[in-house]
């Protein structure tokens, strides 16, 4: 199992630690540097900058929101960024949620799996340096009343196949991810939960492409946070939890809360979100039980971490993506330490 480490949004307040973070992960051997957008930061500006500074590590997106540009622009940014590192880079893809669709980007959060489908077909055959056309349901290249002509990548890949992931949570996003990506980039995963919630679904998926899990990236994001006291720790990331369980969306269109519900805890999920969208963030923070907490994040001491990650390989997780809780640069970096430390003793280092 190899490390990864998740930047998140660059203009989250530690913008000036970032850059040495990943400097320090490239260092200490970790394979991936992920950076994420919403509607502050692009990922794509933060990842260029990151291959810049560093020598070893992947850069990827985690993710490029699909609303938010072109399946070819989408394409000729992963084809520069791919040449600009040298060949470290990796794309993950998302549809982003209806909120930001919607309401940043004016695009229409409907035929998610359709749109996501035909989107990674038209970056395939751009990558490939194919003419492009295509006519779907959510695409058509070129326009069939105007001037345009079918076009291809001018400039040749510095890999023919980059490597691609989905950000996916639900049963049949999962699914689709395993039939057409190269990997999932997931959140909350509980390796107690990992094959009703997320293995059965990309198993599928990855049978319809006349394939087995063999080869398939598992990446999901994990906070860590490294000391004695347990249920402080997890405290650290009750708003957290709260903010996705109870406000990432409305209260019928909420991916993180139907996870939850998944995982064995409806009634929980429903408090968290009424209290969260009531406008009490306080008490939706600390109606999240512990053990979901403690079931997706690494929290102790380097023993603990060592067995936690023992726990997620066995679940069939291949990358794991490290989000170390601090508010220094020094506490940063102890948690980049402290993940090979612990992956080391757990005898998981490649």
């Amino acid at each position: 199992m190899r490390l990864g480490i998740n930047l998140g949004y660059w203009g989250a307040g530690m913008d000036a630690d970032n850059l040495a973070v990943a400097q320090e992960a490239d260092r200490l051997g970790y394979a991936v540097c992920w950076a994420a957008e919403a509607y502050g930061s692009d990922a794509a500006t933060v990842l260029a900058w990151v291959a810049a500074r560093t020598e070893r590590i992947d850069v990827g997106s985690a993710i490029f929101q699909i609303p938010a540009r072109t399946p070819t622009m989408t394409a000729m940014t992963a084809a520069t960024l791919d040449a600009l590192s040298g060949g470290r880079f990796r794309l993950g893809l998302g549809v982003s949620g209806p909120q930001v669709s919607e309401g940043w980007h004016g695009v229409r959060f409907d035929r998610p799996l359709a749109r996501t489908r035909e989107y990674v077909e038209i970056i395939r055959k751009a990558m490939s340096r194919e003419r492009v056309v295509h006519q779907g349901e959510t695409w058509t290249l070129p326009l069939p009343d105007g001037p345009g002509k079918p076009l291809k990548l001018i400039v040749h890949p510095e890999r023919p196949h980059i490597p691609l992931y989905i950000a996916a949570i639900g049963p049949k996003n999962l699914e689709l991810t395993g039939e057409i990506a190269d990997g999932a980039l997931l959140v909350f995963f509980a390796p107690e939960h990992a094959e009703e919630t997320t293995l059965a679904a990309v198993r599928a998926g990855r049978a319809k492409a006349g394939m087995s899990l063999d080869g398939f990236d598992l990446v999901p994001t994990v906070p860590l946070a490294v000391g004695e006291d347990i249920p402080a720790l997890a405290d650290q990331f009750r708003p957290y939890t709260a903010l996705y369980v109870g406000g990432m969306g409305s209260r019928k269109q909420n991916f993180y809360n139907r996870l939850a519900v998944r995982m064995g805890y409806a009634e929980q999920a429903a408090e968290i979100q009424d209290r969260y969208l009531s406008g009490d963030k306080t008490g939706a923070a600390a109606a999240v039980p512990h053990e979901l907490i403690d079931s997706t994040t690494l929290l102790g001491p380097v023993e603990r971490i060592a067995d936690r990650m023992q726990a997620y390989a066995a679940a069939g997780v291949t990358t794991l993506t490290l989000s170390p809780a601090g508010f220094t640069l020094d506490e940063r970096i102890a948690g980049l330490r402290a993940g090979v430390q612990a992956l080391e003793r757990a005898g998981l280092a490649e």
